[in-house]
C-alpha cells in the first residue's frame, strides 16, 4: 500500500490482511502523523518515497520492493473481508490467472448515492466497522495479481494493473471475496479536498493520454458529480464516446448530463445508444424512465421502470418511482401500495417519503399527506428545516393548527436560529391564535 497521514485507518487495514501476508510493504509519501510507527508496530516494512502527483508511479515504487509471488494491494481506509483469509491460499494454488478482479464495497451515507454508473445497495454487512452505514456501492478492480516484471500499475489517478494485464493478454478472473472501503463516507472538508486533487490529476492524465476514452470519462464524472460543472462534463463524455464509439458508459453519462439539463429527448437518444452498445443496466432503464416521466410520457416511463426493476429486483427506489408513475396513470390504489411498500423496505430513505407526500398532495388527500410528512420526521436519519415546514404547512391546510405549531416548535428546538421556522410559527400565531414560544 501507499499511505500518507493514515494512522486513523491503518491498524484495522493491516490487521485485516496480516494473517495471509508473508510480507507487508507500506510506502509512505510524507506522513506527519504516527503512520510510520503504527505500520512498523504491525510488522510492516516501511519505505519512504517521493510524491510526484502520480498514484501509479507511487504504487510501482512500492511494488518494486515486493519479493512474493503474489501481491494484494490495499488502501489504508480499506479492510479485507474476513472470509478472504480462508479463500485466498487455495485460490492462488489452483489458478492459472494473472490477476483477480476484486469487488470493493464502498460504504456511503445514503441509499440514493451513486458511484459512476453503480447504484447504492442496502447495507447487510455484519462487520462492526460497517454497521453504521446505510448502504454501499460496489465496483471492481484488480487488487490481487502475480508479481512479474511486466505487470505494473498504469494511470496517474484511478490507477490499476487491470489495463496492463489486458494489454498483455493475461487472464483475469473474478475473486470470490471482497474489500471494505470507508473513505467515501469521510467528512465534507476531506471529500472536497480530495475531489479537487483528483480533478487536477485527471487533467494531467488527459494531457498525458489524450486519446484515452476512459481518462475523459473519469474527469467528466468528477466535473459532474463533484463540481456540478455540467457543460464541461458533457464535453468530456462526448469526447470519450468520440474516441470510442462503442463506449456504452460514455453514452450513458452523456445522457445523465442531458437529463440534468432538462433535455429529455436528447437524453433518451443517448440512453438508447448506451443500451445498443451493451450498457444494459438498471440505471439506464431508470434514467430513461425519469426522462419520460419528466416529459409527461407516463406510460413509457412505467415500462422503463418495469425494465429497471427486472434488472435490480426489490429496489425500494425503483418501486417508489413506479408507484408515483402509476398514480399519474390513474392507477391510484396500486400506486399508493407500491409507494408504501417501498417505505416499508427502507424507511430511513428520505426520497421515498417525499414521493408518497407528493402523490397524496396531487390526489388532494391532505390529511394523509400531512401524516406521511410527519412520519418522515420520525424515520429518516437527518431531518431538515424544510421537512418541518412542509409537515407543518400540510397540517395547517388540513385544519390542524395545533399539530402544525407543535412540529414548528420541535423544528425550532433542533434549529433554534432558523428564521423560516420562526416566521411560520409567528404567522400561525397571528392567524389562528396559537401561542408562539
Amino acid at each position: 500500500m501507499i499511505v500518507k497521514d493514515a494512522a486513523k485507518w491503518l491498524r484495522a487495514c493491516i490487521e485485516s490482511a496480516k494473517a495471509i501476508a508473508s510480507e507487508i510493504v507500506v510506502a509512505d509519501t510524507g506522513s506527519t502523523d504516527n503512520t510510520i510507527e503504527v505500520a512498523q508496530s504491525l510488522g510492516a516494512r516501511v519505505i519512504a518515497i517521493p510524491w510526484s502527483n502520480d498514484f501509479a508511479e507511487a504504487r510501482n515504487r512500492a511494488l518494486q520492493e515486493m519479493t512474493t509471488d503474489w501481491v494484494l494491494s490495499l488502501d489504508a481506509d480499506e479492510m479485507l473481508d474476513e472470509a478472504a483469509i480462508a479463500k485466498i491460499p487455495d485460490l492462488l494454488e489452483k489458478t492459472h490467472a494473472a490477476g483477480f478482479q476484486v469487488r470493493i464495497r464502498n460504504y456511503v451515507l445514503s441509499l440514493s448515492d451513486r458511484i459512476w454508473d453503480r447504484a447504492a445497495i442496502p447495507n447487510d454487512s455484519s462487520l462492526p466497522a460497517a454497521r453504521e452505514y446505510p448502504a454501499y456501492v460496489e465496483h471492481e478492480n484488480v487488487r490481487l495479481f502475480r508479481r512479474t516484471l511486466d505487470i505494473h500499475f498504469v494511470g496517474r489517478v484511478h490507477e490499476s494493473v487491470g489495463p496492463r494485464l489486458t494489454e498483455l493478454g493475461r487472464k483475469i478472473e473474478a475473486a470470490p471475496f471482497f474489500i471494505h472501503h470507508f473513505g467515501l463516507a469521510a467528512d465534507a472538508e476531506t471529500r472536497e479536498r480530495k475531489n479537487r486533487f483528483y480533478r487536477e490529476l485527471g487533467r494531467e492524465k488527459i494531457r498525458e493520454r489524450p486519446h484515452d476514452a476512459q481518462a475523459h470519462l473519469e474527469l467528466g464524472l468528477a466535473e459532474m458529480d463533484n463540481f456540478e460543472n455540467l457543460e464541461e462534463a458533457l464535453r468530456l463524455f462526448r469526447r470519450a464516446r468520440e474516441l470510442n464509439p462503442r463506449f456504452g458508459v460514455g453514452w450513458f453519462f452523456e445522457g445523465v448530463v442531458l437529463l440534468r439539463k432538462g433535455k429529455y429527448s436528447d437524453a433518451l437518444k443517448s440512453f438508447s445508444q448506451a443500451e445498443r452498445e451493451g450498457h444494459q443496466t438498471a440505471l439506464v432503464a431508470e434514467f430513461q424512465g425519469d426522462a419520460q416521466y419528466n416529459s409527461g410520457a407516463f406510460s413509457e416511463a412505467a415500462k422503463s421502470y418495469e425494465v429497471a426493476l427486472s434488472r435490480e429486483r426489490a429496489s425500494p427506489r425503483l418501486m417508489s418511482k413506479a408507484g408515483l408513475t402509476e398514480i399519474r396513470l390513474g392507477k391510484t390504489e396500486n400506486g399508493l401500495r407500491n409507494l408504501q411498500k417501498a417505505i416499508e423496505m427502507k424507511a430511513a430513505e428520505a426520497e421515498l417519503h417525499d414521493r408518497l407526500v407528493l402523490a397524496l398532495v396531487s390526489l388532494d388527500r391532505i390529511d394523509q399527506a400531512a401524516e406521511a410528512a410527519e412520519a418522515k420526521l420520525g424515520a429518516v436519519f437527518m431531518q431538515t428545516s424544510s421537512d418541518f415546514l412542509r409537515a407543518a404547512a400540510l397540517w395547517s391546510k388540513a385544519g390542524e393548527p395545533a399539530r402544525s405549531a407543535a412540529l414548528l416548535q420541535i423544528g425550532l428546538q433542533l434549529n433554534p436560529d432558523n428564521k423560516d421556522l420562526q416566521k411560520a410559527l409567528d404567522e400561525l400565531a397571528r392567524t389562528v391564535g396559537i401561542k408562539a414560544f
